[in-house]
């Protein structure tokens, strides 16, 4: 990979801070018995988005797979200071970054949270990252730095960093001859993600990995109980979780 300092972009005007900086992730909430309660499975890497934290995407995990093992991450990067409720993070210096301050923090955050799983989980357990919104975003991303590592990708109202800047996406032309399984769903009422942007990321999904794709009418920037229930079928399709013990 390429040197930290290759990726520092200009400084923020939203969360302190220089786009590209390199972060860590330091706290991680396990599922009980620290991730090892069904070993035989994959484990889910569970990835917030802006102004959330590691304790509500764990959430999700009850509705579409209760019988696998789970690592939610906190963001390193604290938005209290910025005038948001205690307990909100980010993984980026903005909630939605564009361009290549976008491709500098996709960057630094996938390969904050590929550190942590290469620390934290056996090198033979299968892991499959889920996020939403930034979290979704990072979820892709992962496979664009060490797609190797990764089972498969649960992606919820996410969006792509563009590859302005050289080096962020390092992975990309290994990917596709891997068709990892990618889940992309969003809401098609989404008023925080562009549109133009939710159909770009899914075209270079479809040329890229093996992607199920859904959508869901009247769904704003938020997951719902049917979007859950696709996950549920997807993931037993892929042979990722049974749904029962």
């Amino acid at each position: 990979m390429n040197e930290a300092g290759d990726f520092l972009g200009r400084e923020s005007t939203v969360v302190p801070g220089r786009f590209g900086e390199p972060l860590e992730v330091t706290y991680a909430y396990m599922s009980p018995k620290d991730g090892g309660a069904y070993p035989q499975r994959p484990i889910f890497l569970c990835l917030h988005g802006w102004g959330s934290n590691e304790d509500d995407i764990a959430q999700i995990m009850r509705y579409v797979a209760p019988f696998n093992d789970f690592a939610s991450l906190r963001a390193p990067l604290v938005l209290q200071e910025q005038g948001i409720m205690p307990g909100a993070y980010s993984w980026f210096h903005d909630s939605v970054p564009v361009g290549e301050d976008l491709d500098r923090d996709m960057y630094a955050a996938a390969v904050a949270i590929d550190e942590w799983v290469d620390a934290h989980i056996a090198k033979d357990r299968d892991v499959v990252p889920l996020g939403f919104s930034q979290g979704g975003a990072l979820a892709v991303h992962l496979l664009r730095v060490n797609p190797q590592r990764y089972r498969a990708a649960v992606s919820l109202s996410g969006f792509l960093a563009p590859g302005m800047v050289k080096g962020a996406a390092p992975a990309d032309q290994k990917l596709e001859e891997l068709e990892i399984p990618v889940f992309y769903g969003y809401g098609e009422a989404d008023a925080v993600i562009p549109r133009y942007e939710l159909n770009a990321a899914a075209a270079w999904l479809e040329e890229h990995t093996w992607l199920t794709m859904k959508t869901y009418r009247h769904l704003d920037h938020a997951v719902s109980v049917p979007e859950f229930n696709d996950i549920k079928q997807w993931l037993i399709m892929n042979n990722i979780s049974s749904g029962v013990i």
